[in-house]
């Protein structure tokens, strides 16, 4: 059972995410191979929060008769945290090839272990979509608040965070400072070390998928 101050936390229990995650973490998988697992996780993250979504009623034709089907209700808008979560968009656009993709620029100094904003790319229906924020790290949870902040001021009301590596701190930073967003994570770490990078972690993650 989670701790109370980590509300609206999904980890995923399963033998396969469990196998990736491990693979993930492992210093000697090749940037290849890991970009390869950020993907398939991903895909993973989505099918588990997407579980809840309206659909609605529809008729379609197969080669041999009419049936009724479900479609989703509303669109889904793919928002990675550059440049990491780019590797995450990639996975979840195989699972969900009609959502769009928007894009926020952010990194963290890391003196102060603060957000840092440089590029925001958002449609203007923000309200009428559902929102997938995603960052393979959720550490000290400065960018992920940062990144929620200016999707809800931009219109953004249904908002799931995705995330593969979570660390308890920034956990709790987004349950306090935004308690109504769900998060969903392939693993739940220890704690951040004394410059904020989760252990045990898996170093930086847009290093390894982009091998620089």
């Amino acid at each position: 059972m989670l701790p109370s101050e980590l509300r609206n936390l999904t980890v995923l229990d399963h033998p396969i995410v469990a196998d990736k995650v491990a693979r993930l973490r492992d210093l000697q998988t090749t940037p290849a191979q890991f970009r390869a697992l950020v993907e398939d996780l991903s895909i993973c993250l989505a099918y588990e929060a997407s579980r809840h979504l309206d659909t609605r009623a529809v008729t379609v034709e197969t080669p041999l008769e009419s049936c009724e089907g479900r479609r989703l209700a509303l669109p889904v808008l793919l928002v990675p945290i550059l440049r990491a979560g780019l590797g995450m968009a990639n996975g979840i656009s195989r699972l969900l090839p009609e959502a769009d993709i928007g894009m926020i620029g952010m990194y963290r100094d890391h003196d102060t272990l603060e957000p840092v904003d440089y590029y925001l790319r958002l449609p203007e229906d923000m309200g009428e979509r559902t929102v997938y924020l995603l960052d393979p790290m959720l550490a000290t949870g400065g960018s992920a608040v940062a990144a929620i902040d200016k999707l809800q001021s931009h219109g953004a009301r249904d908002i799931t965070m995705l995330v593969l590596i979570s660390a308890p701190e920034g956990v709790a930073q987004i349950n306090g400072a935004h308690p109504e967003i769900p998060i969903v994570t392939a693993a739940l770490d220890r704690q951040l070390n004394e410059i904020g990078y989760i252990l045990p972690g898996l170093g930086d993650a847009g290093d390894r998928y982009f091998g620089v």
